[in-house]
């Protein structure tokens, strides 16, 4: 993906350029909420990526400094993708797009113990899901569970 840099350098602008498209948020939500990691963990996500415009989205989201790629622990063929401290700090912008969806989407797949939560204190939410990232751990669980951390009342 070639984008143009520069333009202005209005605060909304700088966001749009690095990742302003679908895809790249995608990635970055399956990595921070759903726990995926991999190549493969990615290209199985709800919305099917095609692997040439994953392969571009992850190499752009490196080069960024969004996204760090290590060889994984248990293959070193494998890469690993997780979330760096320019990633993790995108996390609340994330989150406050899925609160405009909890309230306008009515056919949302959203967790409503989560959506509860974040509308009851999202500066805490946001916090959570920060260091839950940070960690490596998911928001969610395969199960649909969602962390321990997460502000309850």
């Amino acid at each position: 993906m070639k984008r143009a840099r520069g333009k202005s350098h209005c605060a909304i602008n700088f966001a749009l350029e690095t990742i302003g498209d679908p895809w790249s948020l995608l990635i970055v939500r399956d990595i921070a909420l759903d726990g995926k990691h991999t190549f493969t963990e990615f290209l199985v996500s709800t919305e099917k990526i095609s692997s040439n415009i994953l392969t571009d989205r992850l190499a752009q989201l490196e080069r960024d400094g969004i996204l760090a790629k290590n060889p994984a622990e248990s293959d070193r063929r494998v890469m690993y993708y997780t979330l760096t401290q320019k990633g993790i700090d995108l996390l609340p912008a994330l989150l406050a797009l899925s609160a405009w969806s909890f309230l306008h989407d009515p056919l949302t797949d959203a967790s409503p113990e989560f959506a509860e939560a974040y509308f009851r204190d999202p500066v805490a939410v946001a916090a959570a899901v920060q260091a839950i990232a940070a960690s490596g751990e998911a928001v969610f669980g395969g199960d649909g569970s969602v962390h321990p951390s997460i502000p309850k009342q």
